[in-house]
């Protein structure tokens, strides 16, 4: 096995399932609709939607540096505000957060190792800490939306 597909088995276990730590992104995210997702039970804390929405910011932020992007990453794409808060909002919120992993995977796949040792921005971190960052992302991520899921049930 490639150190890219590690990789890839990793991205796919931290956000699908079969991560030995516990839920990943999707196993915690099962069952939580649009008025739990939009709570804030803790007042200083994101919601699930807005963590929801930040996980998939980050994907395409190292996607697009893992195709050569530079760019700013400005605080209104860093945590994207939630406007509309009701279901088909909140399903189409999660049905970005799929689309910009699954984008990841096939930027992944497709990239060349040697983009590993690279930094993907310059002056920055090689492409292989910025993948396991979205890796370490939504695992951490992860763990927030459970706890908030506990605390608005």
């Amino acid at each position: 096995m490639t150190e890219i597909e590690r990789i890839q088995e990793q991205l796919k276990r931290a956000f699908e399932g079969g991560a030995w730590h516990g839920p990943a992104v999707l196993e915690a995210l099962d069952g939580v609709d649009a008025v739990r997702a939009a709570r804030r039970p803790i007042a200083a804390a994101h919601s699930i939607w807005e963590i929801t929405r930040h996980i998939a910011t980050w994907k395409t932020v190292v996607r697009r540096r893992l195709h050569g992007e530079v760019f700013e990453v400005p605080d209104e794409m860093d945590w994207p505000p939630v406007r509309a808060t009701d279901e088909v909002a909140w399903r189409t919120a999660v049905a970005d957060l799929k689309a910009a992993h699954e984008q990841l995977i096939e930027a992944v796949k497709s990239a060349p190792a040697s983009r590993l040792d690279e930094p993907l921005v310059p002056g920055g971190s090689s492409g292989y800490v910025q993948l396991h960052g979205v890796i370490q992302h939504d695992l951490y991520h992860a763990g927030q939306i459970v706890l908030l899921n506990k605390a608005t049930g």
